[in-house]
This record gives C-alpha cells, structure tokens and sequence, in this order.
C-alpha cells in the first residue's frame, strides 16, 4: 500500500511541475495578445498569416493580428491589428506580411513613414505588401520563369 501512495504522490509532483513550466514557458514565449488601438490593412494576400499573429516594428513585437476578413467589393483581404498603446504609428505608415524563416509562420511587419499625424483606433494603413508565394519564388528560380499554363511565349 505504501509504493501506490508514493507513486501517486510523484504522479502529482511531475504534474504540478509540467503546469509550472508551461505557465513559464507562455508566460516568456510572449504569444499573449496585445490589447491597444486598433488599426486595419487591406493585403492581396495574407499567405499563411492568422489571427493572434505578431505584429512587429524593428523586430520586435508590437501588436498582434485579432481578425481577418474579405472584402466582398474589392476581394482584399481586411487585417484587423491591435498595437500597444505606448507605440504611436504615423499615418504613413507602411505594412507588409514577412514570414518568420522558411519554415516559420507569418507575421506584419511595420515601417513607419515620416508624417505628424498619426494613427488614430479605428485607423487605416494605406500602404501595404501581401504575403511573398516561396513556391512560386522557387518554381521560378528553377524553371527560368515558365508559366503554369505551358505557354512559353514561341
């Protein structure tokens, strides 16, 4: 009787370690979201960019994606951004989606423009990149720029 106790009582002790370290490992690992003003971009392509997503200026991060969405007139893709209230963006302000490596996920990475007015919540950033196809960067590289149809122009 007294080896189930101890083995239970071990059972607990890595338990309770195993939610330490996660809890830690959340809490350095800074995937929480970011609660600010909020600002929107239209992208014609977000790739494999998704909601809880970063949002960095200069690397590091500032914000991060809440929502995507269509536009149904012009077929853009809608990016709702929540950026820390201590960051204030000028409304020139740039944005483009950039993958994190070429296995990682995606992220916004914002460059700030040189006007000063800035970005109010609710505001718009006007001039943004789409996400960068790597196959299609790849296919290209490897097959001279051949298009998909097999038309090669002769």
């Amino acid at each position: 009787m007294g080896g189930k106790a101890i083995e239970t009582l071990v059972g607990a002790v890595v338990v309770v370690v195993a939610i330490g370290f996660f809890i830690f490992a959340y809490n350095k690992s800074d995937v929480a979201r970011v609660n600010g003003y909020t600002v929107t971009g239209s992208f014609a392509s977000v790739g494999s960019l998704k909601p809880g997503a970063d949002v960095r200026l200069s690397g590091i991060k500032i914000g991060s994606v809440q929502d995507m969405r269509l536009d149904p007139q012009y077929f853009q893709a809608i990016v709702s951004m929540s950026i820390d209230d201590d960051v204030k963006l000028p409304d020139d302000t740039s944005a483009s989606i950039s993958a994190d490596g070429l296995l990682g996920g995606s992220y916004i990475s914002l460059q700030p423009g040189f006007s000063d007015v800035d970005l109010a919540d609710g505001g718009e950033i006007t001039i943004t990149q789409g996400a960068v196809d790597i196959m299609d960067l790849i296919s290209r590289a490897l097959f001279g720029g051949v298009s998909q149809s097999g038309d090669t122009g002769g």
